[in-house]
């Protein structure tokens, strides 16, 4: 349509209409032409790799979760899922790759709780903005963190625990991967909600802090079902309730903190592909429509159900709707418990 314009013969008078007639001209073939460079780039994608960004080291529990959606997704979009662990700054550091990535689909990252939520508030000098910076493409998982105890504590439940606590003015230690994660933070519910005095000890990630549960140098802990599980199996750590709204299908015996009488004591932890800002909506459409697919095979969904997960499948407003509600209600949290940045 722009060329038949410019291609006639009528030429506009060198007056201030004429300008901005011309002006006038070029503005509807920028606004015409930008749909249609997005569809055609809509159309075409993927045509070469996809590189996701993993904030946590190679190995671990979300890494693995990644690893398996993406080798579905891959097998999907004919072409390979390249995951990249870029870990550092409890998620900041791949955010900020993300933020200053070109939008157009091929890099994306797995963001969480603490990457899109919890450091908005724990870290004054963030140098991105977890809602204008980036472009929510697809929830992933959610899970919550259990109470643990070593196999030598005589506490069997979670109201025991509270009791013993109370009983010592020195408080009981309790330690987690980090200041501002959500081992930390439940802890610090936990003490508010209950007048109980806990000791934060922070750990750098979740493996050293259980090692140390084990050997009974921590009191208590809030951890994920996978991280602890092989020792709450074979006996040497004890769960004593689930920090979620409704017990798990993998652990059913195990109660909600809100049924052992403390129901405000709770918090999902949630992970998330994320781009950065202004990837084209159709581009989003594919990508969304990839991941959910993903996460609803029988293969995806047999793996991560016995880890303590919970598949949350959805369209990229949930996510959006998940960051903007967390970055509220945890960054009060974090402001009561004073934590700063490691």
């Amino acid at each position: 349509m722009c060329s038949l314009i410019l291609k006639t013969r009528w030429k506009p008078r060198t007056t201030l209409v004429g300008s901005l007639g011309a002006a006038l001209i070029g503005a509807i073939c920028l606004f015409t032409a930008a749909p249609s460079t997005a569809v055609v780039a809509a159309e075409t994608f993927p045509s070469r790799p996809i590189t996701i960004l993993v904030p946590f080291a190679a190995g671990g529990s979300s890494d693995v979760v990644m690893r398996l959606v993406s080798r579905q997704v891959s097998e999907s979009i004919g072409q390979p899922i390249i995951i990249e662990n870029k870990p550092g700054g409890a998620g900041n550091t791949a955010a900020l790759v993300i933020k200053n990535a070109v939008p157009d689909g091929y890099t994306l990252m797995m963001g969480h709780t603490g990457s899109h939520a919890i450091n908005a508030t724990l870290y004054p000098d963030l140098k991105f903005d977890p809602v204008r910076d980036f472009t929510p493409i697809a929830p992933l998982i959610s899970f919550n963190n259990v109470l643990i105890v070593p196999q030598e504590s005589p506490v069997k439940s979670a109201a025991e625990l509270v009791a013993l606590a109370k009983s010592k003015p020195e408080g009981l230690t309790y330690g987690s991967q980090g200041v501002g994660t959500g081992g930390h933070l439940l802890g610090v519910i936990l003490a508010k909600r209950t007048g109980i005095k806990l000791v934060h000890v922070p750990y750098r990630g979740v493996a050293p802090a259980v090692t140390d549960m084990v050997a009974a140098r921590l009191d208590l802990m809030f951890a994920s079902y996978l991280t602890a599980a092989l020792f709450i199996e074979n006996g040497k750590l004890r769960m004593l309730a689930i920090a979620g709204s409704q017990r798990h299908p993998q652990i059913p015996q195990v109660p909600t903190m809100a049924e052992a009488g403390y129901p405000d004591v709770e918090m999902a932890q949630w992970f998330g592909v994320f781009g950065p800002a202004n990837i084209p909506a159709p581009i989003v459409a594919k990508l969304n429509a990839e991941f959910v697919h993903a996460l609803r095979s029988a293969e995806v969904q047999k793996i991560l159900l016995p880890q303590g997960s919970i598949v949350i499948p959805g369209p990229p407003d949930d996510l959006a709707a998940m960051v903007r509600r967390d970055i509220a209600r945890l960054g009060d949290l974090v402001k009561e418990s004073g934590a700063k940045p490691e």
